[in-house]
């Protein structure tokens, strides 16, 4: 019998893309399910009771919340192309740098645009700069190596949405100059097919951030 896999999914939600991007790049079947945040469908909040958001893993009737967590649920079931490293201290590594983009990285780009208050870019600078090193001391186009992993698929934001703030704002972060290898890994993700596949269209995202930018 075959498994049946659903995703409750919202479109030009980062969190779903990222879902997404693992489900095709494991090659896994799975319905999308597309839901409404404003009128909320039974069952996303009977199967996502105390976020009550999207993305959810149906897998068998079985739910499963929040991206990393079903990411590595998805790695620890279907086995054949990897998102985590095997090695444990690889592992620990792909972790800590999800951990770091969602935690440290990603903030400090919103403080950039003045989506948290006041605009600063001098964090973000500092922030993507470790991203910056890391793939020249990994010296593959990837940082899962010669092919994405959890960490690829976790900067997700850099790669496409951080693209769509750029235009909407006007104010160019990343550039080649300043950052010549997080720039060139941007585009080889976004060519990836898994991620090409998965990607919202990237118009919707610039209108979305034009109304938050306003007349900036």
């Amino acid at each position: 019998m075959a498994d049946e896999v659903k995703l409750l999914s919202f479109q030009g939600s980062l969190y779903v893309c990222r879902v997404e991007i693992a489900l095709k790049h494991k090659g896994i079947n799975y319905e999308s399910v597309p839901q409404d945040l404003v009128n909320k469908s039974a069952d996303l909040l009977k199967y996502n009771p105390v976020h009550k958001k999207a993305p959810v893993l149906l897998h068998n009737g079985k739910p499963i919340s929040e991206s990393l967590v079903i990411i590595e649920y998805i790695d620890d079931v279907w086995k054949g192309v990897p998102v985590l490293p095997q090695d444990p201290y690889e592992k620990a590594q792909a972790r800590f740098w999800v951990k770091f983009i969602d935690d440290k990285c990603t903030p400090a780009i919103l403080k950039a645009f003045g989506m948290k208050g006041e605009q600063d870019a001098t964090e973000a600078n500092e922030q993507l700069q470790f991203l910056e090193n890391e793939l020249k001391v990994n010296g593959k186009k990837f940082f899962g190596g010669d092919s994405i992993n959890l960490v690829d698929i976790s900067a997700c934001f850099i790669a496409f949405w951080l693209g769509a703030i750029e235009e909407a704002s006007g104010i160019q972060l990343v550039t080649k100059d300043k950052f010549p290898k997080l720039t060139k890994w941007c585009d080889d993700f976004v060519n990836c097919q898994a991620v090409k596949d998965s990607l919202p269209p990237r118009e919707i995202l610039v209108a979305f951030f034009k109304g938050r930018f306003g007349s900036k």
